[in-house]
């Protein structure tokens, strides 16, 4: 591993999306790549997710496997774990965030 120095200028920003509908899963289609960049189609993606309330991980291994993906390509099986860890994530901070009904 190595640190930047302080003088090296930071790479540049990442982000991958991915889209996983309930037809995908009824399907059997894995999840796919939506968008994808890097620089300032990156900050845009990270900001219309914001704005959409779309949950934000951060993980610079799982994007740059992400990125080898074309749009609307499936992820290969490879992936399947990290990535369900990530929607099980998203989908529990979703679920915390709902109000309790009583029935």
């Amino acid at each position: 591993m190595t640190a930047r120095q302080d003088n090296e200028p930071a790479a540049p920003p990442r982000a991958a999306a991915l889209a996983y509908e309930a037809r995908d899963a009824a399907t059997g289609r894995a999840p796919r790549v939506v968008a994808k960049g890097q620089g300032a189609v990156a900050e845009e993606i990270i900001r219309r997710a914001r704005e959409s309330g779309v949950p934000i991980h951060r993980s610079r291994e799982l994007v740059g496997a992400l990125m080898q993906f074309d749009l609307d390509q499936s992820i290969a099986p490879a992936l399947y774990v990290a990535v369900a860890e990530v929607l099980a994530w998203a989908y529990q901070l979703e679920a915390d965030a709902s109000p309790v009904r009583v029935p």
